[in-house]
């Protein structure tokens, strides 16, 4: 078996930070985790600096990466929309109708490139709670075939039995988690064995939604690298490269990441 990991340490990671690190230091990061030999990171997303100024100068980041073959580096573009009229208000200032139409117009725009839509709180809703499974299906049925669909986890709330009953059930391509509840890794493990290939992940375990109280960290990269080394699942990556980037960016953040597998060595 193998698996697709996607490293969004440089974008969902790096939006919940408290500080705005330089575009040059995201850039550098970017580079730093495609010579581990990450086959795709999600490197900028092209929002409005007001709202989300930790992004800021994404065309300046996307400009100075040394592009890396391989590698496949995505920018968010609003393809990101959540089950619940809630959160999609919180997060988009817009209603659950209304984020699904823009994401079908940007999908249907962007046709002559790889398209990845993901919807965010499939499994649960900080300001709505449980949300229901058909929903997630419904909504995952209007992109198949035109987009490689993911289902989030954003609160950290999901349990393997429900990853892989969802997974199944919506034909997921993918399986964005949060190790908020410590179910995370679990979580991903039970994604691909439901007939996921791709994972999202973040380096140190950064990361949170800004619109999600009390979500915290993603997955930590080099934390699932190592699980799924000794499962037997394969990745490309190179788990002790992977390592170093954690520490090196320890150093440039001046505080211990979220993850643990960096800290052994």
């Amino acid at each position: 078996m193998r698996a697709i990991l996607c490293d969004v340490g440089p974008r969902d990671g790096l939006q919940n930070e408290p500080e705005t690190l330089a575009p040059a230091l995201r850039a550098e990061l970017v580079n730093r985790l495609a010579a581990a030999g990450l086959p795709r990171i999600e490197a900028v997303s092209f929002v409005r600096d007001d709202r989300v100024p930790r992004m800021a100068g994404a065309e300046e980041v996307a400009a100075s990466i040394a592009r890396s073959e391989g590698t496949e580096y995505s920018g968010l573009v609003n393809v990101t929309f959540g089950a619940t009229e809630g959160f999609n208000r919180a997060n988009g200032n817009m209603g659950l109708a209304d984020a699904v139409g823009n994401a079908e117009a940007i999908v249907t725009a962007a046709d002559a490139y790889p398209r990845s839509v993901t919807i965010s709180v499939s499994f649960g809703c900080p300001f709505e709670g449980a949300v229901d499974p058909g929903r997630v299906a419904e909504l995952a049925e209007r992109f198949a075939g035109r987009a490689e669909v993911v289902l989030a986890d954003t609160i950290g709330v999901a349990t393997p039995r429900a990853v892989s009953s969802l997974i199944e059930r919506t034909r997921a391509d993918g399986f964005h988690g949060h190790n908020t509840r410590n179910t995370g890794y679990a979580n991903c493990l039970a994604a691909l064995e439901a007939g996921a290939t791709v994972l999202d992940a973040s380096v140190g375990g950064l990361g949170g939604c800004p619109y999600a109280p009390r979500a915290t960290g993603n997955v930590a990269t080099e934390d699932l690298v190592y699980l799924l080394d000794g499962e037997g699942i394969e990745t490309g990556v190179d788990l002790d490269a992977l390592i170093d980037v954690s520490q090196w960016l320890e150093g440039l953040l001046g505080r211990r990441l979220e993850g643990y597998v960096y800290r052994t060595r």
